[in-house]
């Protein structure tokens, strides 16, 4: 299938491992110029070059913190001094923190906000002036199935997520007439770099393997999902085949969530 992304310009934020590592390389391969940004450079540089290698595609490796708007702006820069503009944006650079309300306070709130909700804010304004200029763009935002159906102790993930998903709608309205498509990814449990940190710090005596089978026992597809099956949605929503979808929160979940 021709997803029509030729020559296009994506920007994959997060992108130097698990969901954003994979969204990258299948991009590249279907024939975009790719840049991804991450806060480690040389984890990052090192996902660019296997990239490139293996896809022979253009990709720029931008080291990034989407908590710092100047960190932003040069990121911003360089791509649009490099090609021009951003065509497709995947918001996808978040981690997922939890705790009690009890234990909530001001401060990792707002950290998280910073890194989440005001990152997005930051690559949009971004990206927008070209996506509205030549009139075509796609925004993917990755959040989690907590934002539709948040548990307790879910703080501040849920609440950040949720804000992500009202975001998504707004501008999905907001942008229709300028033929930019912005959806969110709702995703549940997916083999990605932050669990595979938390198995090394602390592996009970498990393999990777062992603790990913442990908890796809209560997925009903019964396993974890692979960061390329969620690669392969977001690249779908950013081709020229998904021309009539936008404003939609899709789970990407094997059915884990109680809610559509």
């Amino acid at each position: 299938m021709d997803y029509g992304l030729k020559n296009r310009v994506a920007l994959v934020t997060g992108g130097s491992e698990g969901i954003g590592r994979a969204t990258a390389g299948l991009l590249a391969a279907e024939g975009s110029r790719v840049a991804i940004c991450a806060r480690r450079p040389d984890v990052l540089e090192a996902a660019a070059e296997d990239i490139r290698r293996s896809t022979e595609a253009e990709v720029l490796a931008i080291p990034t913190d989407l908590r710092d708007s100047d960190s932003v702006d040069n990121l911003i820069a360089t791509i649009n001094d490099t090609w021009g503009g951003v065509d497709v944006l995947v918001n996808n650079a978040g981690i997922s923190s939890a705790m009690p309300f009890d234990q909530l306070t001001d401060d990792a709130l707002l950290a998280d906000m910073q890194l989440k909700l005001f990152g997005w804010l930051r690559t949009i304004r971004g990206v927008l002036p070209h996506m509205k200029e030549q009139r075509w763009g796609r925004i993917i935002n990755m959040t989690a199935l907590a934002a539709k159906a948040p548990g307790a102790g879910s703080y501040p993930s849920s609440v950040s997520r949720a804000a992500g998903v009202a975001l998504t709608k707004a501008l999905s309205k907001e942008l229709a007439p300028h033929n930019i498509l912005v959806n969110t990814v709702l995703i549940g449990l997916i083999k990605a770099g932050q669990h595979e940190h938390r198995w090394e710090a602390n592996p009970n005596g498990q393999s990777l393997e062992e603790r990913y089978a442990e908890m796809g026992k209560n997925v009903p597809l019964g396993r974890v999902g692979e960061s390329e099956e969620a690669a392969n949605l977001v690249t779908f929503l950013a081709s020229e085949r998904a021309s009539f979808i936008t404003g939609v929160a899709i789970n990407m979940d094997g059915g884990l969530s109680p809610v559509v």
